[in-house]
């Protein structure tokens, strides 16, 4: 097999329509990380983050710690290939894409002949990087397929943390909207750099995988800076583990010597959390704000002042009631009520337009209603210890499951950053024949 020099000077968008080249599938070898992720915390200046750049090759994947981009498209794939070799050529070629776009460069390099179509459709030629980041996930199908089949020979190697997720209480999960056997999450601060990044990875599957579903989600962070709000109007990740604190990430975020190849990977779930707006924007803000926890505007917890004041969950108002509600979003998902357990939240709205819905709680409405809510992404060391055991209370508990309902659903094992001359996942398949 021929390989390929991702070294060589590489085709900006800018220089698009004069670009002549060929892509021939990278030969990778396994190798150590590089960087970590960690290194490049710090937010770009103003003015500078449409040009900066997010490095791909690192000890751990971008867009995990990164600093959140205000535009995110997660897509999960069924794989249709039936041979192992393909699955790892199309990780291969994926890995060199993320790469080159994540410097502003096309997917591949060009050949532009009239009678071939182009290997970059083009549509973000002449923008800047973005901050773009491509995280790659795998499913629990890539290890075995829903016949329960051991489909490429990795069954041994399935992560014990990489479980399915049970069912929750209140789920309404569509069947189009959940699963997969990879994933994908592109996010940038520019929308059409991110869904070119997407439909490049998308063509780059042709034959070897199917994309399942798709959702789009988007964030605004205030003009002063600070916590971005969701589409109830409230503070939404006020309680996140710090990004900086590489102590509290190794703790919260990355797998450790526990996980095999998965060492400095990171599990996501995602939930596409529907919320009803039109319930929500008439309810009284008093109750608003004791089914958060918090007070909208300033974002501090009840009874408090700052944003960033802790929790009082002892606090009882004069007549013994707790000031922050027993079934309060922001008690019941605190780590101090559920034995230490934190996830990294990375979360945006999305807005898909309207449909039929029924309202699940009183006044029973129903008609056409806006399809809008929370695309709930969240980053841990390990899903039964995380999300599992927090959403657990959460689904049982919390007053605000009145106005939100669960209708989309994955679990995916987000291995470390690939390093140079190496491709993403490569750990998993080391000894392994081709």
């Amino acid at each position: 097999m021929s390989t390929h020099d991702d070294s060589a000077p590489g085709l900006s968008r800018r220089r698009f329509l004069g670009a002549a080249s060929s892509l021939a599938v990278a030969a990778g070898v396994i190798g150590t990380g590089g960087v970590a992720a960690a290194e490049s915390l710090a937010k770009p200046k103003a003015g500078q983050a449409l040009s900066a750049v997010e490095p791909f090759y690192g000890l751990h994947q971008g867009g995990i710690v990164t600093p959140q981009q205000t535009h995110s498209l997660f897509a999960a794939f069924d794989l249709e290939a039936t041979a192992r070799a393909d699955v790892i050529a199309l990780l291969k070629r994926w890995t060199i894409a993320a790469n080159r776009m994540s410097h502003g460069e096309t997917a591949q390099p060009l050949t532009v002949p009239k009678d071939a179509a182009p290997l970059d459709g083009g549509s973000a030629e002449g923008l800047r990087p973005s901050r773009l980041t491509v995280t790659f996930g795998f499913g629990p199908g890539l290890f075995v397929g829903s016949d329960g089949k051991d489909r490429y020979g990795l069954a041994s190697r399935r992560p014990e943390a990489l479980v399915d997720l049970p069912k929750f209480n209140g789920d309404q999960l569509v069947a189009e909207k959940c699963g997969g056997d990879l994933s994908i999450q592109v996010c940038a601060d520019d929308p059409q750099v991110a869904f070119h990044a997407l439909r490049e990875l998308l063509a780059l599957a042709d034959g070897v995988a199917l994309i399942k579903w798709m959702q789009s989600g988007f964030t605004s962070p205030p003009a002063g800076g600070g916590t971005t709000r969701n589409l109830m109007g409230f503070k939404d990740g006020t309680n996140n583990p710090s990004t900086r604190d590489g102590k509290m990430m190794d703790q919260v975020v990355w797998v450790g010597d526990e996980g095999g190849w998965m060492k400095a990977g990171s599990y996501v779930v995602v939930r596409r959390i529907r919320i009803a707006l039109e319930h929500w924007d008439k309810t009284e803000l008093g109750f608003q704000e004791e089914v958060v926890g918090r007070d909208k505007a300033s974002g501090a917890p009840l009874g408090k002042t700052h944003e960033s004041d802790p929790l009082d969950l002892e606090a009882q108002d004069k007549d013994g009631n707790s000031v922050i509600p027993d079934n309060a979003h922001a008690r019941l998902s605190a780590a101090s009520e559920n034995d230490g357990a934190q996830i990294l939240r990375r979360a945006y709205s999305y807005n898909d337009g309207v449909g039929f819905y029924a309202e699940r709680w009183p006044p029973w409405r129903q008609g056409m209603m806006l399809d809008a809510g929370l695309f709930f992404v969240a980053y841990q060391r390990d899903p039964r210890s995380g999300f599992i055991k927090i959403n657990k209370k959460l689904a049982t508990q919390d007053i605000m499951n009145q106005f939100t309902t669960h209708v989309g659903s994955g679990i995916f094992a987000c291995p470390p950053g690939a390093s140079e001359g190496s491709f993403i996942g490569a750990g998993l398949f080391e000894g392994l024949e081709s």
